[in-house]
């Protein structure tokens, strides 16, 4: 699942999760990775959040709006993992690996809001995550999410960009970019060597 959070603050333990969206995704008939759902939310600051007023001014967004359609962080956390699992059991997978662009933020957001949500039936490994920034780098030779979907052939529009929507779908549509790429250049499914199937029929 590739996400994508707007905050309050760089400390996930400490500051606001404000605005998340989640794309999951899913291979087609063609055995091509490409986006499937996606899922919005603008959330509430929880309980005592510390909120930095230079991100607020950085990301224009009013935690305390009413127009902005807040929901908890539990409905947040429960709408997304119900979607993933969902995912997860069609496709026959007992963990979901959080993608994003610089993923450790991302990850430790959404991962402290699991937490104090309290929720159990949590379906994302713990600490795995597939880092957009780290593919993009190794196969476009950039790491700016906005160079990097310019460099795949990805149209992208800096006025919409650091939005959770516009950021999710773009990452979302680079992730698949790369992996489908990398299987169109042989990476995968992986052949191995003569030599190597014949000494493993031999230990059979």
């Amino acid at each position: 699942m590739v996400i994508d959070v707007e905050t309050a603050g760089f400390n996930s333990r400490t500051d606001a999760l404000l605005e998340i969206a989640a794309v999951t995704l899913q291979m087609n008939e063609d055995g091509e990775l490409e986006k499937d759902q996606t899922l919005h939310f603008h959330v509430k600051p929880f309980e005592g959040a510390n909120i930095e007023q230079s991100a607020i001014d950085f990301n224009g967004i009013d935690p305390f709006c009413a127009l902005r359609g807040a929901v908890d962080e539990v409905e947040m956390v429960k709408e997304i993992c119900k979607a993933v699992r969902k995912g997860q059991k069609a496709a026959g997978c007992n963990r979901s690996v959080i993608v994003a662009h610089n993923a450790a933020f991302d990850h430790g957001f959404f991962m402290a809001a699991i937490e104090r949500a309290r929720y159990k039936r949590i379906p994302f490994h713990p600490f795995v995550t597939f880092d957009t920034t780290s593919f993009a780098a190794l196969t476009l030779g950039h790491t700016v999410l906005a160079e990097a979907c310019k460099r795949a052939g990805l149209d992208f529009d800096n006025k919409e960009a650091h939005s959770a929507i516009y950021d999710t779908e773009k990452t979302a549509d680079l992730f698949c970019f790369m992996v489908n790429r990398y299987k169109q250049l042989g990476g995968w499914p992986i052949e191995l060597p003569e030599a190597a199937t014949e000494q493993d029929d031999s230990s059979e």
